[in-house]
């Protein structure tokens, strides 16, 4: 069926509900019997969802003119990259060991001590320390699946016993020897090989994210590790660990939080980024029922000499004592609204060319928005009070109001683009947006089964993906990047899309 035949079909069923409740017996026998239609048509279901009416459709209309307002779309940036073709487009379907409601997927580096330089054989495709690209997938049975990313994607392995409930959020580290991972009781859980290395509880309940960040001590040749985490107990822990050289191959020890970020309501994303000018490690925070951007410092903490801590699994307690983390500044994504909640940022993912440009999800119904916003990074804070009485006598409320609306404008122009994608989503959406490896778009998910491509350069719909997910199910976790496989000639690089819904499907999209 066409997409002009599905409007026809709809407006007929439209014609005939309205026949049929406002009792136009004789009107509404002569429509079917010209049109065609089958004897039942327009018949109300249990489902009010499914019930439209022409008037619900009007009031439809009406809040979409007001939201169009509202957009902002490119115009045309010469110094933005246009949406590159090809893009990924052809779906194939993988099948999972088991069938589940899937929650997370991606593409990332796995590495097990059984693996070495001798299991590569022809493929090549396992480095010299043993890690090689995998497809992972958690799903609603708390289950981790791991396939291949040839053209066969053979099943590798499975975990079925590794966390109490299902896990929502995972990441690699150390060139994915160890993988984290957080679950819906609240756990944060350090995987090596097919056993869990390191448990903590410090959430109360759902740990919904866990982001890491990297970086070399140049002074002692260390590794240390930031990794922050985000609960629904409208919590942040954030969490320091130090990998000395002379420590080698062990396992990290995830002591106690070094600090934590205590949210008037829950968390929805985290992202580390270094600030432009300082170089300094940030935490960005974006929370339920707030438009802003949160910038948290994330300083470094001398680590703790005593060994009362210790790699254990049954590690549960928070101690008292943890430092709040510092909010340098916020950045509102809707500066001139007077609206109490606009929306809130539901998801961001950083520009794969720019540091200094972010992509975010919003929560706004009945349709998602995409922001691409520029961050306003908080100057450095002063190291002393040099404020003078003369300074503090001179501000007026006049002044006040004249700095607020000048820090209105800087974050109105910060907004490149904000634009509807037409992906339908409710308050129990789980928005998700990644960024195509060139900069040049991203994708978002929705609740209809369809994965979309938006052009940054214009802000405009340039791809919709529906010839994969079952229609009216959602995409729950998309993921974009590139990815080195086999070719003819040697091993060539490809644009994947991958995605995971609710209809128990999980496919790759390749050009």
């Amino acid at each position: 069926m066409t997409q002009s035949d599905q409007i026809d079909t709809l407006a007929s069923a439209l014609v005939a509900r309205f026949l049929r409740t406002n009792a136009f017996t004789d009107t509404l026998r002569a429509f079917i019997r010209e049109a065609g239609l089958p004897p039942g048509v327009g018949q109300t279901s249990g489902d009010d969802t499914h019930n439209m009416t022409i008037q619900s459709l009007l009031v439809e209309k009406r809040a979409y003119d007001e939201t169009v307002n509202f957009e902002r779309l490119g115009n045309g940036n010469q110094e933005i990259v246009s949406w590159r073709t090809p893009a990924p487009c052809k779906p194939i379907v993988i099948a999972t060991p088991t069938s589940a409601n899937l929650l997370a997927a991606s593409i990332e580096l796995w590495q097990d001590p059984r693996w070495s330089e001798e299991t590569s054989g022809d493929s090549g495709h396992v480095s010299s320390n043993g890690a090689r690209p995998l497809l992972i997938s958690t799903g609603a049975d708390r289950q981790m699946h791991l396939l291949d990313i040839e053209p066969e994607n053979k099943h590798v392995t499975s975990f079925s016993g590794l966390s109490d409930s299902p896990v929502l959020s995972f990441v690699p580290i150390l060139h994915g020897r160890f993988i984290l991972m957080t679950n819906m009781s609240g756990h944060l859980l350090l995987q090596r090989g097919s056993e869990i290395a390191c448990s903590r509880k410090d959430h109360a309940k759902y740990a919904v994210k866990v982001v890491v960040h990297e970086e070399i001590d140049h002074s002692s040749a260390s590794t240390i590790l930031w990794i922050a985490t985000a609960g629904w107990d409208a919590t942040v822990f954030l969490y320091r660990v130090v990998i000395r050289p002379e420590d080698g191959d062990a396992t990290p020890n995830i002591r106690d939080p070094v600090a934590r970020i205590n949210l008037a309501s829950n968390p929805e994303s985290l992202l580390f980024v270094r600030h432009v000018d300082s170089g300094e490690l940030l935490l960005l925070v974006s929370r339920r029922d707030s438009s802003y951007i949160h910038y948290y410092q994330v300083q470094p903490t001398p680590e703790p000499s005593s060994q009362s801590s210790q790699n254990d699994s049954n590690q549960s307690s928070t101690p008292k004592g943890t430092t709040e983390c510092r909010l340098l500044g916020k950045q509102n994504l809707a500066p001139h609204s007077n609206a109490w909640v606009a929306f809130s940022p539901s998801h961001m993912a950083l520009s794969p060319l720019d540091p200094g440009l972010l992509a975010v999800a919003t929560s706004s119904e009945p349709h998602m928005k995409v922001i691409i916003v520029r961050l306003l990074f908080p100057s450095a804070p002063s190291s002393g009070n040099a404020t003078s009485s003369t300074t503090e006598a001179a501000v007026t409320q006049a002044s006040q109001a004249l700095e607020a609306l000048a820090l209105q404008n800087r974050e109105d122009a910060a907004i490149l683009i904000q634009a509807n994608t037409f992906a339908p989503q409710t308050s129990y959406s789980t928005p998700q947006v990644a960024w195509r490896p060139d900069g040049s778009g991203v994708w978002v998910n929705g609740d209809d089964g369809v994965v979309r491509g938006i052009e940054i350069k214009t802000g405009k719909v340039v791809a919709t993906l529906k010839q994969g997910h079952e229609p009216g199910f959602k995409v729950r976790t998309i993921w974009a990047g590139f990815v080195d496989v086999p070719g003819e000639t040697g091993r060539k690089r490809e644009e994947w899309l991958v995605s995971g819904g609710f209809d128990k499907k999980l496919i790759i999209w390749k050009i």
